[in-house]
């Protein structure tokens, strides 16, 4: 059975292209973020999305000239943790502050983030130690 090219299709198709795009494994698994002691940094998040498409073929005659639709979609990303890498150990460093879902908002945590990894590893040393 083929499949009707139809203007509702080239819209679904062409809405999950855009979604699909947005939302890839680097979404979720950020780029490492490596700092001058040593410490690796890879943040993970939370993808949320949606879509939806609809449309109408108003002259059976002529579709072309006829057709209305639209379509839409959503995206909502959601900072969950960061793995944290020193000296090949690794620890899971979960996103204390309520999820916010921008960009701008997890490059606030970061220096925040560096200070309490810095800490963790110092007081795992002291320990080591005595």
């Amino acid at each position: 059975m083929d499949e009707k090219k139809s203007p509702l299709s080239d819209l679904m198709n062409s809405t999950m292209e855009k979604v699909s795009q947005m939302v890839d494994t680097n979404t979720i698994v950020g780029e490492p973020i490596s700092t001058p002691d040593g410490v690796t940094l890879i943040p993970i998040s939370k993808v949320t999305f949606g879509f939806g498409s609809g449309g109408g073929d108003y002259g059976k005659s002529q579709p072309k000239e006829n057709f209305g639709g639209g379509s839409g979609a959503g995206v909502k990303i959601d900072p969950v943790a960061f793995l944290v890498i020193k000296d090949g150990t690794t620890r899971v460093l979960p996103v204390a502050v309520p999820p916010v879902g921008t960009v701008d908002r997890i490059v606030e945590m970061v220096p925040d983030v560096l200070d309490r990894v810095e800490k963790y590893f110092d007081k795992k040393k002291e320990k080591e130690i005595d």
